[in-house]
């Protein structure tokens, strides 16, 4: 295969294919996503056959228990991922969205609308349903959609590709408008990052060193989140049992998330009392504690962080523990060792908890609740294609209007500048 060849003739099938899906009326592109769904549920066999030499391939490669159980499709997961579609569905369609509307004194009407971005490309790891998801989201949105999925889930990928395709088809759309890049080779995402002429954005979805690649590689604008390094900050007016419920939740309800709590700060007054007890219920849910030397004096059995452990996103059980002096110590460690992704004060404090959202400047910032509620459908969009950390365009979980932009339509009756 010539795969230069191949990823350019993809790209502009894509450029080509998102001027019509631009100008999809809402309920076309509702059908299509009702065939998409109709069509993962009616052909489960087929997807599970599939996923199955992907699975074969995993094991015969050493992937870890964890990384097979991501990549495993079952019937409850299939159903889950047409769940998901019908979802995106009933969500409002962002585009054409009246933003601003202003008249001029010389009479000129001036409209900010919402637009589709154009042709997005996303490069992600092993979960076959993000192909689904991130196909839907983008769809329903009006763009054209590239998916490059890791190679653990290349058969996966293709085979939900193939019952995008046939729905994309049998309501009248073109199948360009959601592509799946049907090769391994690694050269291919090269080739992708460097088609600026006919992309407008890359969205990376997977670990630190493959969102560093695509930033590092690409001409197209990238929006991203390298890691989700969230901390809990406990003040020394917080109500102990909302901050053990809080930090136990951050922490426990799933480790493996990017909006994880991964660093507890706890005020030096409510240490010695509330470190115990908290520590207790990490210890017992089988967490591994590191901490500063404050810590590990006030609770026997915390091993000793290091410098790495305050900017490492474990996204496993492994929590690091400070005892901070003051909300300034607290929030100058955040700003020395955080993502910018999620950050909590749990404080009966008005001012104190002012002076946080304020001077931490992360893309989440929360009063007295769990850092795991940084996600799409919590924060009522319904559904997210990611989360970002950046300032531009998009900032937080990514719902449909993140995926547009806009531009300015001008109405006028003859004016001319003088």
């Amino acid at each position: 295969m010539n795969v230069k060849a191949y990823i350019d003739k993809i790209v502009r099938d894509a450029k080509a294919a998102s001027r019509k899906t631009a100008i999809a009326d809402t309920s076309i592109k509702n059908a299509a996503l009702e065939q998409m769904a109709l069509n993962l549920i009616d052909n489960k066999e087929i997807l599970m056959a599939e996923n199955e030499k992907d699975l074969r391939a995993a094991e015969e490669n050493g992937l870890t228990s964890a990384m097979i159980d991501r990549l495993k499709l079952t019937e409850l997961r299939i159903e889950a991922m047409a769940e998901g579609i019908k979802e995106v569905i009933n969500l409002s369609d962002p585009v054409s969205e009246i933003i601003e509307k202003v008249v001029r004194p010389n009479g000129l009407e001036i409209q900010k609308i919402r637009v589709p971005i154009g042709v997005i490309i996303i490069i992600y790891e092993s979960r076959p349903n993000v192909t689904a998801d991130a196909a839907s989201l983008c769809l329903k949105t009006g763009n054209a959609t590239i998916l490059r999925g890791g190679k653990e889930s290349i058969h996966s990928n293709i085979a939900i590709y193939r019952q995008i395709s046939s729905a994309l088809e049998k309501v009248g759309l073109d199948k360009n408008a959601i592509q799946v890049i049907e090769t391994v080779d690694r050269d291919a995402v090269g080739y992708l990052l460097k088609a600026d002429e006919f992309a407008d954005l890359v969205i990376p979805r997977g670990g630190e060193g493959l969102i560093r690649n695509v930033v590092e590689n690409s001409t197209i604008p990238v929006i991203k989140h390298y890691k989700g390094v969230c901390h809990v900050y406990v003040d020394e007016f917080a109500d102990p049992d909302m901050a053990r419920e809080i930090c136990l939740n951050s922490k426990l309800q799933r480790p493996g998330t990017c909006n994880a709590m991964e660093t507890m700060l706890v005020h030096e007054k409510l240490a010695g009392t509330f470190l115990p007890d908290v520590c207790k219920g990490m210890s017992d849910a089988a967490v591994e504690l590191r901490g500063c030397e404050k810590s590990c004096k006030i609770v026997p059995g915390i091993q000793l962080a290091i410098d790495e452990d305050w900017s490492t996103e474990y996204l496993e059980k492994i929590l690091s523990i400070k005892v901070v002096s003051s909300i300034d110590d607290a929030i100058e460690h955040i700003s020395a060792y955080g993502s910018s992704h999620s950050d909590v004060i749990i404080t009966e404090d008005k001012t104190n908890a002012k002076k946080f959202v304020d001077e931490v400047d992360s893309a989440a910032v929360y009063v007295n609740a769990s850092t795991r509620f940084t996600d799409g459908f919590e924060f009522g969009m319904g559904a997210e294609i990611g989360i970002s950390t950046d300032k531009l365009h998009a900032r937080g979980p990514m719902g449909l209007k993140e995926l547009t932009s806009y531009k300015y339509i001008i109405h006028g009756t003859g004016q001319i500048r003088k």
